[in-house]
């Protein structure tokens, strides 16, 4: 009997929908899409994941009318979601960067950002950063490269020294080489350049909890991502380990090939990357 009223409610609500109501429903159902795209794989992700299990649990304990944990479930969503608003700043912060971020590249149509000659000047700046990863990763000289995605990183260019220069297994040697003025600090690279160098990066958010064997440069590059959807590579001064740092991620033990791949996908259009060795490999 209680499925055959639940049967009837839902073909009475279905009997009084219109074709705008189709629209709203689409258009929100496609926000959600965007908005679960935009945090997968990051904290918030997390974050969500636990309000959404908390929210079930609520309405699965009214149906039963379980008043006690009802009740509970209830307090701890009207004071918790304030709670995790503040414990969750950053993340929430970054996450309405990124929404801000994919609705400027919806309404760019394709331009600017994502043009032939900045794609081959990516390609090449690509090719230059991997063999200088290498080359110190060899000579266990230590490194810190930024590459500036869709968040600019004013603040923090600001505080280096300009360069404009054109990346260069020479230039990125004469940069990192220690003992020299722009050794310590990061290369910051804009649109397949070297923009500015011995740029100071913010702190991580949680410095306290993150492990005591790394360096300044890996907590630095933790800090930058956790400020910015840029890429941050680090290679290690006592190790010569390659890192990637990428929302407040720091990923290690990177080949060249292995880091090729993720600035392909990260900066240049991977459809054209893939093109590109396809027909490498025909020729």
């Amino acid at each position: 009997m209680k499925f055959h009223d639940i049967t009837d409610a839902f073909l009475s609500i279905l009997s009084t929908l219109e074709f705008k109501d189709f629209i709203d429903m689409g258009i929100l159902a496609y926000i959600i899409y965007i908005a679960l795209k935009l945090i997968r794989e990051t904290r918030a992700g997390q974050l969500v994941k636990g309000i959404m299990f908390l929210v079930g649990a609520y309405f699965l304990s009214k149906y039963l009318k379980l008043k006690v944990i009802e009740y509970l479930l209830k307090g701890t969503l009207d004071i918790g979601l304030i709670a995790m608003i503040i414990l969750f700043q950053p993340e929430l912060r970054r996450a309405l960067e990124k929404f801000g971020r994919a609705k400027l590249d919806i309404l760019s149509f394709g331009f600017g950002q994502g043009s032939d000659s900045l794609t081959k000047k990516w390609e090449s700046a690509i090719e230059s950063i991997c063999d200088s990863c290498v080359e110190l990763s060899a000579t266990c000289t230590g490194a810190l490269i930024v590459v500036e995605r869709q968040v600019k990183l004013g603040e923090q260019i600001e505080t280096g020294t300009i360069m404009n220069a054109i990346p260069s297994k020479e230039v990125f040697g004469n940069i990192f080489y220690p003992k020299t003025p722009l050794h310590d600090g990061a290369v910051i690279m804009r649109d397949g350049i070297i923009l500015a160098a011995a740029c100071f990066l913010p702190k991580p958010q949680n410095d306290a909890i993150i492990n005591k064997k790394l360096g300044s440069r890996h907590r630095a590059a933790i800090g930058m991502s956790e400020n910015s959807d840029a890429v941050i590579i680090v290679v290690s001064e006592e190790t010569g380990q390659i890192s990637v740092a990428m929302n407040g991620v720091l990923t290690r033990d990177y080949t060249r090939e292995k880091l090729k791949n993720l600035l392909y996908q990260t900066v240049t259009d991977t459809k054209n990357h893939s093109d590109n060795e396809r027909s490498k490999s025909e020729k």
